[in-house]
């Protein structure tokens, strides 16, 4: 990473005019308005439908076979949408020639949990209803939606349903309790995360629910028996315990997990590909983890 690409990045993040302990009814368009940023490829489908109740947008390259990705945008369970993270979507497909299936799942605090943790599970089971095989099928989460990735793994498995081919995790968010060290030590690096700004979002979410429950904080659920793992997280962010730890509590219960931590990065650093390295240099890492691990008909796997 040259001092140019870093400093472009980190421009990118102080220029947001967002505040996480804001009024979300502002926070909300200001969002959407920086996520879109990003420009989608012109050969790039968008198709919204619904899946067992839940709205999704189905993002398609064209070099995508009949893989899915089962794709929870991010956004502290209160703000972004499917289209909102189209562009990282559209990316990941790409590289894994697979079809998006990204939720609209419902967010707080209209909705708190277990709305979109109910909807995420209905959403997989929806693809398995379908008729594709479990071994076509990857999740993905970023951030918030890394707990929803996570948690959708431990709720098929308790509902006796098949695991997906394996999950990729960007900056999970799986300890709403906000215990890590982290938190703490990397407050002055994280420009996208803060500790204030998490507090509010997980009293919008909560509900009557406890934070610190394996149902809200999958960090601390019973892993044992779910897909193989992908977690990727930068070592400026504040979530970066959240990771680590996710990584020792999965090996911990005999999953197959990867830890991948990059250094001098910020939170989801991967949306930032093509301006820097590190970026392409992750998602070649996810692509590669996601074909190892995916099977489509039409795909000859080596």
């Amino acid at each position: 990473m040259s001092q140019e690409q870093k400093a472009a990045v980190e421009a990118i993040l102080r220029e947001v005019p967002l505040d996480a302990t804001g009024d979300l009814e502002v926070q909300r368009p200001l969002f959407e308005e920086f996520m879109r940023q990003v420009p989608l490829p012109d050969d790039v489908t968008l198709t919204e439908a619904t899946l067992s109740g839940v709205s999704i947008l189905e993002i398609a390259p064209p070099e995508a076979d009949d893989a899915r990705i089962l794709f929870f945008h991010g956004g502290v369970f209160a703000l972004g949408s499917a289209r909102a993270s189209a562009a990282l979507a559209a990316l990941l497909g790409r590289h894994a020639r697979a079809t998006v299936v990204s939720v609209d799942y419902r967010l707080a605090p209209e909705q708190p949990h277990p709305a979109a943790a109910d909807d995420a599970l209905a959403a997989y089971r929806g693809l398995l209803d379908s008729g594709l095989a479990p071994a076509s099928i990857a999740l993905f989460g970023e951030s918030a939606g890394g707990a929803l990735a996570l948690g959708t793994l431990v709720g098929a498995r308790d509902a006796g349903l098949p695991q997906p081919a394996a999950a990729v995790l960007y900056s999970p968010w799986v300890d709403l309790t906000m215990s890590g060290d982290s938190m703490r030590s990397k407050a002055d690096l994280d420009l996208a995360l803060a500790r204030d700004g998490l507090q509010l979002r997980v009293a919008d979410y909560a509900g009557a629910a406890d934070p610190a429950s394996g149902a809200m904080s999958p960090l601390f659920a019973d892993l044992r028996g779910i897909a193989p793992l992908l977690i990727q997280v930068g070592s400026y962010e504040v979530l970066l315990d959240d990771a680590t730890r996710l990584a020792a509590a999965a090996a911990a219960a005999d999953v197959d997990v990867q830890l991948d931590v990059t250094s001098g990065v910020q939170h989801v650093f991967q949306a930032y590909s093509g301006l820097l390295d590190e970026s392409d240099a992750a998602v070649a890492r996810t692509t590669a983890f996601l074909q190892a691990h995916l099977v489509a008909s039409d795909r000859q796997m080596t």
